[in-house]
């Protein structure tokens, strides 16, 4: 089954998405990866999460679905979580925009970014997670690509060394 993390990390990395769906998980041992999960606590200290269908959304109102991350270190890849929780949302009956927050400003040139579907969108994006599902399946994960952001990855001990 998919989910908004699924989506995050297969477009941040698709052997990050195949190592954590096969519960290869070593982000436990991550200090980027706890510094992220206190900053959004401290954020939603006076709000409640909502779940609803296995995902669980930052904060929902009558116009948007809000994301909140740590930083602006991959948008593509917070835009793409975003959009899964809108098309989930909009089968249910329930059309937002989406509105991703980034706590730490470093990449970007703006901390909140705002995103409205179209029927075209939700068309391409089902398509892509057929095709996320099927690479899921896989009986190996894909080989691993170095790129800049790897060094601070959970996983750069088990791919590259």
């Amino acid at each position: 089954m998919l989910t908004g993390t699924i989506v995050n990390y297969y477009t941040h990395c698709q052997r990050q998405c195949w190592l954590f769906y096969h519960n290869i998980n070593l982000e436990d041992n991550s200090e980027d990866v706890r510094i992220g999960r206190v900053l959004h606590e401290l954020k939603l200290q006076d709000k409640e999460e909502v779940s609803l269908d296995g995902i669980k959304l930052d904060k929902i109102t009558n116009e948007y679905v809000t994301e909140i991350k740590k930083s602006d270190a991959d948008i593509s890849a917070a835009i793409a979580q975003l959009e899964y929780y809108l098309i989930v949302l909009n089968e249910k009956g329930i059309v937002r925009k989406g509105r991703l927050e980034c706590i730490e400003k470093n990449k970007q040139n703006r901390s909140i970014h705002t995103i409205t579907l179209t029927n075209e969108r939700i068309a391409e994006l089902k398509i892509k997670y057929r095709y996320i599902e099927e690479f899921l399946s896989t009986i190996d994960p894909p080989n691993p690509v170095i790129k800049s952001a790897c060094k601070k990855c959970a996983y750069f001990e088990y791919c590259f060394i």
